[in-house]
């Protein structure tokens, strides 16, 4: 997706978007018969255009792209990790509500401003 919307993560693309990465950035990790994981695909897209240009979004489709689900420990979809300059630092198992989710971003980018201006 464009216009501040997430992109799809591959096993392939993975590094070089979201380890190599700058900032911040919230990988929804999902799959497509999962009916939890289609509960919060549209508030996934919804923080990718409300925090464009502070976040960037991902989604990896957990059976297309086994070896990176694997690498990060998703046993359970949908599973939201956030990264931070290609480091996790938080998580999130289960279709959580919108507000939880929206904490967790507010969080990160509040903690990131802080080691900007530290």
């Amino acid at each position: 997706m464009t216009h501040g919307g997430p992109l799809e993560l591959t096993d392939q693309n993975f590094p070089a978007e979201v380890l190599a990465g700058e900032g911040l950035m919230l990988v929804d990790f999902h799959a497509t018969w999962c009916g939890p994981c289609r509960v919060i695909s549209p508030v996934v897209d919804a923080l990718a255009r409300e925090h464009a240009g502070r976040l960037k979004v991902g989604k990896v489709d957990v059976d297309a792209n086994p070896e990176t689900a694997a690498r990060y420990g998703v046993r359970a979809v949908p599973t939201i990790l956030i990264f931070r300059h290609g480091v996790v630092i938080d998580r999130v198992v289960g279709a959580a509500p919108r507000a939880k989710l929206e904490a967790m971003v507010n969080h990160a980018i509040e903690e990131g401003s802080h080691a900007v201006s530290a």
